[in-house]
């Protein structure tokens, strides 16, 4: 997976800029959407900078009306969007992004901000939450790489990325030790266990060399077809 520009030339990219109604703040809607699945990820603001940005990289920059700042869609979790079709609606007033999403979008750490049905219960909503493996994953995934970049005291995670990579390749060959055993004794409760211990270390060797779990997931299906 790799970001490849929207647009280059500047000439065509101030004549993009100028179809676009920027609201009263400068600002326009972008809807973000799964370009293979078509599922809805997230809605953000982007101003005519950010825009830009997105255009020239091929992923998602947006503008915080909090923050009052520009940011990167992936640039602390590692959960970027690559870019692949933008439209535009018939009142140019609002954008839809097709990307590639890589891990979550959501802060939160689901897929899609959209996890949520108007008038259902949180609590039983959140019983649901990461309920097929990949979501897990990407939940994971996400908190490993939210602990790789604030380094919390009494973190186990922290302190293998502390540690450096050294420490988290022997962790992992020790988890992977583990779960031969665990196979070869046939004692199905503990290769599940020490299984599940493995694939996190493997999360965290992965987040530090900064590679998304997606990037594994699309070479298994380049392998499948």
């Amino acid at each position: 997976m790799k970001a490849r520009p929207v647009l280059t030339d500047e000439q065509e990219i101030q004549s993009v800029l100028g179809g676009i109604k920027f609201n009263e703040n400068g600002l326009v809607p972008a809807v973000i959407q799964e370009v293979e699945t078509g599922e809805i990820l997230m809605v953000a603001y982007m101003n005519r900078e950010s825009l830009i940005r997105s255009l020239q990289t091929g992923r998602t920059w947006f503008y915080s009306r909090s923050r009052q700042r520009l940011w990167l869609k992936g640039e602390t979790s590692g959960n970027l969007q690559y870019i692949r079709e933008v439209r535009v609606d018939c009142d140019r007033d609002a954008l839809l992004f097709k990307v590639e999403q890589l891990g979550a979008a959501c802060h939160e750490g689901y897929r899609s901000c959209f996890f949520r049905c108007l008038g259902e219960p949180l609590q039983e909503k959140e019983l649901q939450k990461g309920s097929r493996p990949a979501e897990i994953v990407d939940e994971l995934f996400a908190v490993i790489k939210e602990r790789q970049q604030s380094l919390p005291e009494g973190s186990y995670t922290a302190k293998l990325f502390r540690k450096g990579i050294d420490k988290i390749t022997k962790k992992l060959g020790e988890e992977a030790v583990e779960v031969v055993i665990a196979g070869k004794n046939r004692d199905r409760a503990e290769l599940v266990e020490e299984t599940a211990d493995l694939l996190y270390h493997l999360l965290v060797l992965l987040a530090e060399s900064n590679v998304s779990p997606d990037e594994v997931w699309l070479k298994l299906a380049e392998r499948r077809r």
